[in-house]
């Protein structure tokens, strides 16, 4: 069970005018499993997206950032679960470029305005044809409310769907943004074996979408780490239908800080969603690291942290066996650390406890007291490294005995 998280209900997931998303069966992996989904985007929409930095890329990933380069005549999106076209080579190619044909031909427009995505099983041929048949199905079920079903749609090892949305006040105009994102296991930036799509009825021009789409990623789904395993098929795509009559051209008019700001909450939500279902989790937890001197030496610490296994299974345990977070700051690569100069906190709710200070166990430290924070499900590690300004922070999750059943068994 996902650590304190549960699905919206469909009524909370506002629809985005300019969407309409549909869904289907196709026995891609699964039989009778809704594993297909078309989102169909109105004229006029701007897409951007990011997406993973693994050099063995998806099929899907390399058509993406193709027709992305048009990103204001991107008219539709096609994902399916349950293999993920990768390590598929130039087949796997024909098989994504298949599906936008097959999508394009349905909805009236042109292959190159089709982003695909797959997620599953790599190094396995996509039975395309499946997918090409079932896509009828999935456009007779094109309706602007159908969120809720595409969050089911777009799982794979997640035990709940992932969702997220919220409405604004801009210059007396309502906004609404709705995302969705699947993601449990394989997950560490660049970026994590997730999918997330959200959504925004504001319009927003191509170049400044672009970096709100990577601004959105840095500070969520490029902020999470599960088992360190980076994906082959990551995609993040921000959508800006422009249909609220709210419109963006620079990061400097009046309303597009709220606006940049709940984009990013949306993404954090979806991205920390994905964390407390991580396969097998049972704790949650925030790596908040300060004190750096960079923004990028402290995630190289917190990412240390929450990707040491011996670190994640003494929190499954509720084991106080904190030397081993001492060991991971020593080893995340920041060459001139003075460790006298590090203090660490396990903290959780308002209870807050000094672990480690001037190179070893803090003096006023009782193992009972880390015991007690360990058992909780939300465990917060504050880490200063008394060398500067800077701040940053990852979440995480622990190790359990199902982590290692749920990807034996992946297959079966």
């Amino acid at each position: 069970m996902p650590v304190n998280y549960a699905t919206p209900l469909p009524e909370s997931l506002s629809p985005v005018d300019g969407v309409r998303l549909g869904t289907a069966k196709a026995a891609i992996r699964k039989p009778d499993h809704r594993d297909l989904t078309l989102i169909a985007l109105d004229a006029g929409s701007v897409v951007a997206g990011v997406f993973t930095q693994n050099r063995f890329c998806a099929a899907p990933v390399h058509v993406c950032r193709e027709h992305l380069k048009a990103a204001d005549r991107i008219r539709a999106l096609v994902i399916n679960t349950g293999n993920a076209n990768a390590g598929t080579g130039e087949a796997g190619l024909r098989a994504a470029l298949s599906a936008c044909e097959a999508a394009a031909g349905l909805l009236g427009i042109s292959a190159d305005q089709i982003l695909p995505f797959s997620t599953g099983v790599i190094l396995e041929p996509l039975p395309v044809d499946r997918l090409i048949a079932a896509l009828p199905s999935c456009v007779n079920d094109l309706r602007a409310d159908n969120w809720h079903a595409a969050a089911q749609a777009i799982m794979t090892t997640d035990t709940v769907a992932k969702a997220a949305s919220r409405k604004l006040d801009i210059g007396g105009k309502l906004v609404t943004i709705t995302g969705i994102a699947k993601g449990a296991g394989m997950i560490h930036p660049n970026m994590a074996t997730m999918l997330g799509f959200v959504a925004t009825d504001a319009g927003i021009v191509a170049p400044l979408l672009e970096q709100l789409a990577r601004e959105a990623a840095d500070e969520s789904f490029n902020a999470i780490t599960v088992d360190g395993d980076t994906s082959t098929n990551d995609s993040f795509i921000l959508i800006a239908t422009g249909k609220s009559g709210v419109a963006f051209a620079d990061h400097a008019a009046e309303g597009y800080d709220a606006l940049q700001s709940a984009i990013i909450e949306v993404s954090a939500e979806l991205a920390q969603a994905i964390v407390r279902d991580a396969e097998g989790a049972t704790k949650f937890i925030t790596l908040s690291v300060e004190g750096g001197k960079t923004r990028e030496e402290c995630r190289r610490v917190a990412y240390a942290i929450g990707r040491s296994p011996l670190v994640k299974t003494a929190f499954f345990a509720s084991d106080p066996n904190l030397g081993r977070i001492l060991a991971a700051i020593g080893y995340a690569g920041i060459a001139d650390l003075d460790v006298d100069d590090v203090r660490v906190w396990l903290a959780t709710g308002g209870d807050e406890v000094l672990v480690a200070e001037k190179g070893g166990r803090a003096d006023a430290y009782h193992e009972k007291d880390g015991a007690r924070i360990m058992k909780s499900p939300e465990i917060t590690v504050r880490v200063d490294l008394g060398r500067g300004p800077a701040a940053a922070r990852v979440y995480s999750c622990d190790f359990s005995y199902d982590y290692v059943r749920i990807n034996a068994d992946y297959r079966s």
